[in-house]
């Protein structure tokens, strides 16, 4: 995997504990949930190009 999937990869997942932390403090924000779902396939699609 070259670099810059790696970096989107662990955005990705960064992404995802902050907001799995913002939800369990503060409630759900739904345009949260749906902008790291957009990161996600963004990542997808890029580690699918990749291969």
């Amino acid at each position: 995997m070259p670099g810059s999937a790696k970096a989107m990869t662990a955005c990705t997942v960064g992404g995802l504990v902050l907001v799995t932390a913002y939800s369990v403090a503060l409630g759900s924000n739904g345009w949260l949930w749906f902008g790291w779902v957009v990161l996600g396939l963004l990542t997808v699609g890029v580690v699918v190009a990749r291969a």
